[in-house]
C-alpha cells in the first residue's frame, strides 16, 4: 500500500499562523484578568512625560531631603586615569520622587509616581551611567510597575533606554525612554525629562 502525500495549502498555514498569534497575544494578570495585547510600531499604544528628581546625599546636605545615596566609593581606577576622578565603579542606589512638572513635590517621600532601582558610573574616562530601575505608580490614575534599563549616555543630549516590562495597569509593556538632563545643581540634583512611549500594551 503507497502512502499518500499530503500538501498542504499556503490559506491553512496563514489561517494556524493568524490563530496561534492570537493565541499567545492573550494574557492573564496576577488578578486573574485576563488582557488583550496591543502592539504597534508605528504609533505609541501610551505615552507620558515624567520627571525624575535625583537628590544624593553627600554628608552635607539634609538627610531628610535625599532621596538618593552612593552604596559603594569609585575604584581606585577612577582617579587613576583622571586627576578629578569619574566615580567609574561607584554605585547609587534611590527612592526618586517623579513628577508631571518640574517643580519638587512639597513631600520627597509621599509622591505617587517613584522611582527605585540604581545607577552605576561604568566609564572610567568621563562620566557615563548605566540605569536598572522600577517606575512604581501609585495613585487613582496608574497602579503597577514600570521596569526600566540602559546607558544612559550622560553627554548625548537626548539618549533611549529600554522600558522592558511592567505590572499592574502596564502589565507586560514594552517600550522606550527618552532622557534628556533637564537641570543639575552641583553633584547634589539632577533632573531628568522622561519620555515614556510604550509599543506594546495589555489592555
Amino acid at each position: 500500500m503507497q502512502g499518500r502525500m499530503v500538501v498542504t495549502s499556503p490559506v491553512i498555514v496563514a489561517a494556524i499562523v493568524v490563530v496561534v498569534s492570537l493565541s499567545l497575544a492573550a494574557a492573564v494578570d496576577a488578578r486573574g484578568r485576563s488582557r488583550r495585547l496591543v502592539r504597534s510600531y508605528d504609533e505609541p499604544c501610551k505615552k507620558m512625560r515624567l520627571y525624575f528628581h535625583d537628590i544624593i546625599y553627600d554628608y552635607s546636605n539634609s538627610t531628610s531631603n535625599s532621596t538618593s545615596a552612593a552604596a559603594t566609593k569609585p575604584t581606585a581606577l577612577a582617579t587613576a586615569v583622571s586627576r578629578n576622578g569619574t566615580f567609574f565603579g561607584e554605585v547609587v542606589v534611590f527612592n526618586d520622587p517623579m513628577t508631571e512638572g518640574k517643580a519638587l513635590p512639597p513631600s520627597l517621600e509621599e509622591t505617587a509616581v517613584r522611582a527605585q532601582g540604581l545607577y552605576l558610573y561604568d566609564k572610567k574616562e568621563e562620566y557615563n551611567a548605566w540605569f536598572a530601575f522600577s517606575v512604581v505608580f501609585n495613585s487613582t490614575a496608574h497602579r503597577g510597575t514600570l521596569n526600566l534599563m540602559g546607558a544612559d549616555l550622560m553627554f548625548d543630549k537626548r539618549r533611549d533606554i529600554s522600558v522592558v516590562g511592567g505590572t499592574g495597569d502596564f502589565f507586560m509593556s514594552r517600550g522606550v525612554a527618552t532622557l534628556r538632563t533637564d537641570a543639575v545643581e552641583g553633584f547634589t540634583y539632577f533632573r531628568l525629562q522622561m519620555d515614556i512611549k510604550l509599543y506594546e500594551c495589555y489592555v
